[in-house]
């Protein structure tokens, strides 16, 4: 049974920066494709982040372009999504997520989700 555990949210300034970890203990998150979505209060789930299994990286949007990085540490079985200089508007839940081909297309069915984490950037 694949479970996420999620880690590194938490309350960051304006400007502040925070990483966010996806591991999944006893499973192997190489083969997968990886990604991180976001749910600010009353607005839509929205993709963040993805990374293929041959590490090409999917953006969705601008939101995170510059600021957001997302990659693999295969030895820590880990997914990290590096933010900086985050933005009260950044403030969400964020989810990892695992697709068994690719990352998915906008509104594509997403496989497995985790149980998120929260991030709020406020001064």
């Amino acid at each position: 049974q694949l479970q996420f555990v999620e880690s590194g949210g938490g309350l960051v300034q304006p400007g502040g920066s925070l990483k966010l970890s996806c591991t999944a203990p006893g499973f192997n998150l190489d083969p997968y494709a990886i990604g991180w979505f976001r749910q600010a209060p009353g607005k839509a789930l929205m993709g963040v982040l993805c990374i293929e299994r041959d590490n090409q990286i999917t953006h969705y949007g601008d939101s995170a372009k510059g600021r957001f990085t997302i990659y693999r540490e295969n030895a820590k079985n880990t997914v990290y999504l590096q933010m900086t200089s985050l933005k009260p508007e950044d403030t969400a839940t964020y989810y990892c997520m695992l697709n068994e081909i690719r990352c998915p297309a906008p509104g594509q069915k997403v496989d497995h989700w985790g149980q998120g984490t929260q991030v709020t950037v406020s001064s």
